[in-house]
Parts: structure tokens; C-alpha cells; sequence
């Protein structure tokens, strides 16, 4: 068998060329302040691939996506490995779109602290007297560029990413940025309301797109996973402060509170936060991994 290698590895996540589709790989590592810590968290790469599978199914009516298979016996013999099973995706090739596409539904983390500042989130001008974790009237799209890895993605308005897309698909730059923001929010809307009903609250989140061979938008990398938004409980949900959240909120707390860590966490830690993936992944699916 012919041991294939990736073609690109992010903090989680490797990419392998498979000729005319890619197949991508969300691996068990785990990444906090943008640092790939020295634990795997077994099962998490399993949750963020069958996730990402649970809602591109959803979506289908609102827009096409990249997803072909996530059954390795349509892969190449060298992925029908204990390794690869349930965290493998067999994807069309996009051409990807160099912009992250975030979308906010309440207000919290970065942009609680910029409504504090100016009464803006990105730009935006939001109503006064919002709480932390309000609902916001309307969810707002809040674009940034895509950082090379290492580097910090950086926040922009509508109208600058009108520009830079501008720049890379001239003549382009306007359709693309409301398609963009469009499909974004319609995506958002949908998911929020189906997770809702199911006890989860998604605070916020981010999409990526790319153009396929015929310059259709595709939605593309993954989709409402607990590395890509925030997971709320709905029960016990009060604004005015910080929510609990299905991610990795536990691994982020233990090691702002234990300086001098080495990135590496205890395994209660570790089992605490697969804990709360597998958790959200049955609360919205409906069954186990």
C-alpha cells in the first residue's frame, strides 16, 4: 500500500490531493491560542468530520457544497485505516474564496469587547444597552481575511472585502461579497433555529466558499463544528455574562490558570472536552457517534 503524505496540514486538519478531489483528515490533535497542544483528544477528529457531514446534508437547499463521500471504501486503499475512519471527507476542489465568512447571532468574546468600546462590532453600530451573550436584533455578518498559518485573521468591513475580492476575481468583487454575506447568513439562520429546538444555542460561527470548475459558490472546509463556532447550552442561557460552552472552553480555562503548563494538558481535562463534542454531537444529531 502506498503511503500517501498531505499536501497541507493546518493546526487539525490534512489536506491530501486525491487527483481531481481532495480528501481531508480532521485529526484528534487540538490547538488553543492558536498552538497545537501535546494531547490528542480521542474521537474529536471523528466528531468534527460527521458534524461537518450532519450539516452539509442539511444545507443542500440553500447552497451546494464540497462533500462526496465520508465512506473510506471510496477513498484510496491507503485511508482504510483504523486511523481514518469517520475522520476522513472525500471533497470536490474548489478554488477557495480568500475570505473567512463569520457570522455573530448574539454578542460575546471579541465583540462584546469592541461594543464595549465604541458601541460597533467591526463597524457595525449595534443598540445600545446590550448585555454580553445578548441576542442580537439581527445576526450580523462580520467578514476577516484569511491569515496565512501563524498569523492572526484580520477583521474587516463589507465594503473592504467588496475590495479585496475585488482584487483577486476583478469585476467580480461586489457579487462575490453578497453572495458571500447572503449565503452566510441564510446558512446561519436555518442551523440556529434547527439547534435551538434541540437545546443548543450557536452564538456564532464561520463558513468558507470556493468556486467550482463552472464559478458556482460552494460552501467548503467544515461546517458548525464545535473548533468553527460556539455551542451554548440553551438551558440555563442568561445574558450578562459568559456562557458554558460545548468546545474547548475547559482546555482554554486549565491553561490560562496553570502558567508554565508546556502545553499539555491533565487527561481529566482532555476527557472533559471530548466529553462536550460527543455531547453536542448527539444533542443535534440525535444519535451517539
Amino acid at each position: 500500500m502506498q503511503e500517501l503524505k498531505p499536501i497541507k496540514e493546518g493546526k487539525v486538519r490534512e489536506i491530501y490531493d486525491n487527483g481531481d478531489s481532495l480528501i481531508m483528515v480532521a485529526t484528534d490533535r487540538i490547538s488553543c491560542f492558536d498552538v497545537i497542544l501535546h494531547n490528542e483528544v480521542t474521537n474529536k477528529g471523528a466528531v468534527l468530520t460527521q458534524m461537518s457531514r450532519f450539516w452539509f446534508d442539511m444545507t443542500r437547499d440553500i447552497i451546494p457544497n464540497h462533500m462526496i463521500s465520508v465512506d473510506t471504501r471510496d477513498m484510496p486503499e491507503f485511508f482504510r485505516q483504523e486511523r481514518f475512519e469517520k475522520k476522513s471527507m472525500l471533497c470536490r476542489k474548489l478554488n477557495m474564496l480568500p475570505i473567512e465568512c463569520i457570522v455573530r447571532g448574539y454578542i460575546t468574546g471579541s465583540g462584546w469587547a469592541s461594543y464595549q468600546k465604541n458601541g460597533t462590532v467591526c463597524g457595525i453600530r449595534l443598540p445600545e444597552g446590550l448585555k454580553e451573550s445578548d441576542k442580537l436584533p439581527e445576526p450580523i455578518y462580520t467578514p476577516s481575511t484569511k491569515a496565512e498559518l501563524g498569523d492572526h485573521d484580520e477583521n474587516i468591513s463589507f465594503e473592504q472585502s467588496v475590495a479585496h475580492l475585488e482584487k483577486h476575481f476583478p469585476g467580480k468583487g461586489q457579487q462575490y461579497a453578497e453572495q458571500l454575506r447572503d449565503n452566510t447568513i441564510a446558512l446561519y439562520k436555518k442551523c440556529a433555529a434547527y439547534a435551538l429546538e434541540r437545546g443548543i444555542i450557536i452564538a456564532d460561527t464561520k463558513f468558507e466558499f470556493g468556486l467550482d470548475e463552472d464559478g458556482n459558490m460552494v460552501l467548503g472546509d467544515e461546517m458548525l463544528t464545535p473548533d468553527s463556532s460556539r455551542f451554548w447550552p440553551a438551558q440555563g442561557y442568561e445574558p450578562g455574562h459568559g456562557q458554558p460552552s460545548f468546545d474547548k472552553q475547559f482546555a482554554r480555562d486549565w491553561l490560562t490558570s496553570h502558567p508554565g503548563n508546556d502545553w499539555t494538558l491533565p487527561q481529566e481535562i482532555v476527557d472533559k472536552t471530548i466529553g462536550k463534542y460527543l455531547q453536542a454531537y448527539e444533542m443535534l444529531t440525535g444519535k451517539a457517534l
